[in-house]
C-alpha cells in the first residue's frame, strides 16, 4: 500500500484469563477500503474488534489509527477520533425510541450537520423513518440491526467496526444490509467487516484476513481469496 494506512495493526496479542485468544495479528485498512476478518467461531474476531474500539485491552502490540497509537486512549476518546462500532449484539437502547437512539450517538458532535445526517439515516433505511417514535426493543431483529448502523453513522465516524452485521437476519435483510453497507462504501466510509457468511464478506470486500485459532492463516485481495483451495474448502462449502 503506497500511502500510511487508515488503520494498521501490529503484532496484536489479547488475553482471556491468561489465554491468548489473539495471538501476533497484524494488518492494515487503507482509507475507503473494505477489509473483512473471515474465520469460525472463536477465532478471535470479535476480540479484536472490540480492541480496536478499546472495549478490551491488548496484552502487547500496536493499533494506529490515522498514525496515532490508540492503546493508552479509553474507547470514548477513540469513538471521538472516528472509530464507530456497530458490535455483535446491536447494543441499541431498547428503553429510547429509534430517534432518540440516533441522536444519542451524535452527543459528542458540534457541527451544524445533525439534522442533515439525521435524515440521510432515514433515506438510507425508510424503515426507520416509519419507526422514529417507536422504542427499540420493540423492532425487529433486522430493525435493530439497520438502527445500530445507523448510529455509528450518527456518530460521523471515519472507520466503521461492523460485527456480524448479517446474524440472525432472514436472507432478504442479509441482502439489504450488504447493499447499505456497498453504498456506504461508496460514499467513503472505510470498513473493517467481521462477517462468517464468507460469501458475502468477499463479495463486498477489497481484502480478506483468515484468522484461525487466534492467528492470521492467510491473506489477499478477496477476488483471490475466493478462489483459493484452503478458503473454498473451509468457508465457501467447497
Amino acid at each position: 500500500m503506497d500511502k500510511t494506512p487508515l488503520l494498521e495493526v501490529t503484532d496484536l496479542w489479547i488475553a482471556y484469563d491468561r489465554i491468548n485468544a489473539v495471538r501476533g495479528v497484524s494488518f492494515t485498512v487503507g482509507e475507503g477500503e473494505i477489509v473483512t476478518l473471515i474465520g469460525a467461531n472463536g477465532a478471535g474476531k470479535s476480540t479484536i474488534l472490540r480492541a480496536i474500539s478499546g472495549l478490551l485491552p491488548a496484552s502487547r502490540g500496536k493499533i494506529t489509527f490515522e498514525g496515532i497509537d490508540l492503546l493508552r486512549l479509553p474507547a470514548h476518546l477513540r469513538a471521538q477520533r472516528g472509530i464507530a462500532h456497530v458490535p455483535e449484539g446491536r447494543g441499541i437502547f431498547g428503553n429510547l425510541t429509534v430517534l432518540e437512539n440516533l441522536r444519542l450517538a451524535a452527543y459528542a458532535r458540534t457541527d451544524a450537520q445533525i439534522h442533515q445526517d439525521l435524515e440521510e439515516v432515514f433515506q438510507l433505511f425508510p424503515r426507520l423513518a416509519e419507526r422514529r417514535q417507536q422504542w427499540g426493543n420493540t423492532l425487529s431483529g433486522g430493525e435493530q440491526q439497520m438502527l445500530a448502523v445507523g448510529r455509528a453513522l450518527m456518530s460521523r465516524g471515519r472507520l466503521l467496526l461492523l460485527d456480524e452485521p448479517s446474524m440472525g437476519l432472514a436472507p432478504m435483510l442479509v441482502r439489504e444490509i450488504f447493499r447499505v453497507i456497498q453504498r456506504l462504501n461508496q460514499q467513503g466510509a472505510t470498513i473493517l467487516l467481521v462477517e462468517q457468511n464468507a460469501h458475502l464478506a468477499l463479495e463486498v470486500a477489497n481484502r480478506a484476513y483468515i484468522l484461525e485459532t487466534g492467528e492470521i492463516s492467510l491473506s489477499g485481495a478477496s477476488e483471490e481469496l475466493k478462489h483459493h483451495p484452503q478458503v473454498v474448502e473451509a468457508y465457501l462449502g467447497g
